[in-house]
C-alpha cells in the first residue's frame, strides 16, 4: 500500500465526521428531527473508526504507551458512541415522531444529560490517546512529526467542547483526521527505511 492511500485511509474517519457535522442542525427541534436523527445514525457508523484508526497506528507494538493508546481510543470509540445513540439517534427519532406542537418529554432532556456525560468521558479518552501518540510520534521522529501531532491535540481538545457543530467541532474532526493521516504517513516512510536497512542488509 502507498504511503498516500494509508494517510488517505487513516484520514478518512475524521475527514467524514466532519463533512457530516457541517449540517448538524445547532438545535434539536420537530422541523430539524429527522436530519438529526439520519445525520447521527451515519456518525454511528464512523465514530467508531476513528479509534480504531488510532489503534491502527500502534499496529505491532506491545510497550506499556502502545497498550494505554489502545485502551484510550477504545473507551473513546464506546463512549463517544454511545452519545451519538442516546442524544443523536435516540432524541432525534423520539422528537421526530412526536411531531410539532407536541411538548418534550422530560425523558428526552434527561437522555441528553447522560449522552453528554458519556460524551465527556469519549472526548477526555481521544485526547488522552491524541497526547500519547504525539508525545511518541515527536520522541520518535523530532520536529517532523509536530504538525500532526498539533493537529491531533487541538482537533481532540476542540472535540469536547464543540462536538462535531459547525463550524469549529467540524473543523476539529476534520483535525483529528488529518493529523491521524499525518503521522500514518510518516509511519509509512519510518516502515519504508526500516526495510530499505533491511535489504540493503541482507545483500551485503
Amino acid at each position: 500500500m502507498s504511503r498516500w492511500l494509508r494517510a488517505g485511509l487513516f484520514a478518512a474517519p475524521g475527514v467524514l465526521l466532519g463533512v457530516v457535522g457541517s449540517t448538524h442542525p445547532p438545535h434539536l427541534t420537530p422541523a430539524q428531527a429527522h436530519h438529526w436523527f439520519v445525520m447521527h445514525l451515519v456518525g454511528l457508523f464512523v465514530f467508531p473508526l476513528v479509534g480504531v484508526a488510532l489503534v491502527l497506528l500502534m499496529r505491532g507494538r506491545r510497550d506499556p504507551l502502545a497498550v494505554l493508546v489502545v485502551v484510550a481510543a477504545y473507551v473513546f470509540a464506546v463512549a463517544y458512541s454511545a452519545l451519538d445513540v442516546i442524544s443523536g439517534v435516540g432524541n432525534g427519532y423520539v422528537t421526530d415522531h412526536l411531531g410539532s406542537g407536541v411538548p418534550r418529554p422530560e425523558a428526552v432532556r434527561l437522555a441528553f444529560h447522560i449522552g453528554t456525560r458519556l460524551g465527556d468521558v469519549g472526548a477526555w479518552a481521544l485526547f488522552a490517546a491524541a497526547v500519547l501518540l504525539g508525545a511518541d510520534a515527536v520522541r520518535r521522529r523530532g520536529a517532523a512529526a509536530l504538525p500532526a501531532t498539533a493537529l491531533l491535540l487541538v482537533g481532540s481538545w476542540f472535540l469536547r467542547s464543540q462536538h462535531i457543530f459547525p463550524p469549529w467541532g467540524a473543523l476539529s474532526c476534520v483535525a483529528i483526521g488529518l493529523g491521524t493521516g499525518w503521522l500514518a504517513w510518516l509511519a509509512g516512510s519510518s516502515a519504508r527505511v526500516v526495510a530499505g536497512t533491511t535489504t540493503a542488509a541482507h545483500d551485503s
